[in-house]
């Protein structure tokens, strides 16, 4: 457990969700370390659901996968990217891994025979999740984010945990409520009344906030701080703005002018061991908001962007984070426009568009709708020399993709679209097949971070500068070995392999043959990092960069 005296900081969100908690304790975290405490950060995700791995990517938003393998809340890739290093199963909980604990212990009789209640064995299991979090960290300050909002039934017992916890170690224990304050179009005037009945609703749980940061299109002013500080029994200097911005990398930086990170010291009652240096995050953030910058043009080929009337784009919330980590490296401004697979297919207008960009990525994916849009994408990238980065499903289609246009074999397929294809490409594993079988889906994929050795001469070693890397990987299929020497004497290059050659995890055509087209069976996306971009993406970049200069001579 965790060592007496350990601090504790709980985001909580209140009046509404997608607020912006995970960026705000992203930043606490950076900032807490930049003072010289090192920082572990937790994410509490209140469904039942065990792990993230079974949830729709359009009601979801996008699962990011642990170097361990556990498929996570999308929240823990803004942990990784702002701290800037890898975190573990301990920083991760949900209700579902909560529960599955208790009931496993009771079926052990380690209750001793007692009635086993939410209160009090839940919410111990929850204190105890925590604890082990930050003792397995070795860390000074846990920054826990509960997600929902306050009110919600279902993160009751974790605000609960919290509560005790303050009521335990009360000079070790922080509540910071993110909260919205709109301004109503018609009005024109910040509204802080539903922020106040927020922490209304938060009181009725036992638990006052510290801070409240003011999440709102413009600055809050020293009126509505005041009104806030009145109302909601919270200091006028621990009332935060933070107003929408270009990059939520500027967060921080915007904190810091507030003295946020004292303030959360003072608070702790922790020395400042150091001024937080921001300056090198502070000129990446200002290049991925410079709007000055050239631009290049990437289009994501994809289908999880249908949610009613809107755009949900944190479908690949980490492929976002990885082109612009990228282009702010080589001084270029991303302009990335969804493309609908789907539309693809049924208007081939969508798709001769394509040729107005300067890349195109075809992101992971799982089933059969919208493929031929992608696989038809997939032709015109190829056939138009546009660079294209294909992103696991992204690779097995165009591998696909190739064998049916370049080595004619018009039946190519994946089985996990044709079962009976005429030419399985791309199959399922071995050990999976037993998984399908049995209905086993969730956390049963090749899963998490396996070794990939690179061949010679390659875009791809040439990339990465080294014989052996480690990546993250999310999938059930593979390339089908039986295919791979048929496809290497057609001009297709695997790249990348596992260390014993079997596995086929990186797909290319030589420079000779095309700019850009490469697909990896891992997920690069998940390591790319703000300060060390991957550079996978550098190099697709840069050929699209490229790209963009050969049409302009043209």
């Amino acid at each position: 457990m965790a060592k007496e005296g350990h601090k504790y900081v709980f985001v909580l969100g209140g009046v509404m969700s997608g607020v912006g908690k995970g960026v705000v304790t992203s930043s606490l975290g950076l900032l807490l370390e930049q003072k010289g405490y090192p920082v572990n950060l937790v994410k509490v995700d209140p469904y039942l659901n065990v792990d993230a791995g079974t949830m729709n990517p359009t009601e979801h938003g996008e699962v990011f996968v642990l170097r361990s393998g556990l498929e996570t809340d999308q929240d823990m890739g803004n942990y990784e990217r702002f701290l800037g290093r890898d975190l573990t199963n301990d920083d991760y909980m949900t209700s579902g891994m909560v529960y599955q604990s208790v009931i496993a212990r009771e079926r052990a009789l380690e209750y001793g025979g007692k009635c086993v209640e939410a209160i009090p064995h839940v919410r111990d299991e929850i204190l105890r999740r925590i604890g082990k979090a930050a003792a397995y960290n070795g860390s000074r300050v846990s920054v826990i984010e509960i997600g929902g909002t306050i009110g919600d039934f279902q993160n009751a017992l974790f605000i609960e945990a919290a509560r005790v916890l303050k009521m335990n170690q009360p000079e070790d224990v922080l509540f910071v409520m993110v909260s919205y304050l709109p301004t109503p179009g018609t009005l024109g005037e910040m509204k802080t009344k539903p922020t106040q009945t927020a922490v209304r609703d938060l009181n009725s749980y036992g638990v006052q906030p510290d801070f409240i940061i003011a999440r709102s299109r413009e600055p809050i002013d020293e009126k509505r701080k005041e009104k806030l500080a009145v109302w909601c029994n919270v200091r006028k200097d621990r009332v935060i703005a933070a107003p929408d911005i270009k990059s939520i990398y500027e967060a921080p930086i915007n904190f810091e002018k507030d003295k946020l990170g004292n303030a959360l010291l003072d608070a702790l009652k922790l020395p400042e061991k150091r001024r937080a240096s921001l300056a090198t995050w502070k000129k990446f953030a200002l290049a991925t908001a410079d709007t000055k910058a050239p631009e290049v043009h990437i289009a994501i080929v994809g289908k999880y962007f249908d949610t009613g009337d809107f755009v949900l784009s944190d479908a690949y919330l980490s492929v976002i984070e990885a082109i612009k980590f990228s282009a702010a490296k080589l001084g270029r401004q991303p302009k990335i426009t969804w493309v609908n697979s789907k539309s693809i297919e049924r208007d081939t207008k969508t798709l001769a568009a394509l040729a107005r960009y300067d890349g195109i990525i075809v992101p992971g994916g799982f089933g059969e709708t919208g493929i031929e849009g992608k696989i038809q994408a997939i032709r015109f990238a190829r056939e138009k020399k546009i660079p294209y980065f294909g992103l696991c499903y992204g690779m097995q289609l165009m591998v696909i993709e190739y064998a049916r246009n370049v080595l004619a074999l018009k039946g190519a397929h994946t089985t996990e679209i044709k079962k009976s294809a005429e030419d399985p490409v791309v199959d399922v594993m071995l050990e999976q097949k037993k998984h399908i079988a049995d209905n086993k889906y969730g956390g049963t994929m090749r899963l998490g971070a396996y070794p990939c050795y690179l061949k010679k001469n390659t875009i791809a070693r040439g990339a990465y500068k080294s014989e052996l890397v480690e990546e993250r990987h999310r999938h059930r299929y593979e390339i089908n070995p039986a295919y791979v020497k048929r496809l290497e004497e057609a001009g297709l290059v695997f790249s990348g392999t596992s260390p014993d050659g079997v596995l086929m995890e990186i797909a290319e055509l030589p420079r000779t043959a095309h700019p850009f087209m490469l697909g990896t069976q891992f997920h690069p996306e998940f390591q790319a990092r703000p300060l060390s971009p991957h550079p996978l993406f550098t190099e697709f970049l840069r050929a699209a960069i490229a790209q963009k200069k050969n049409k302009r001579v043209a």
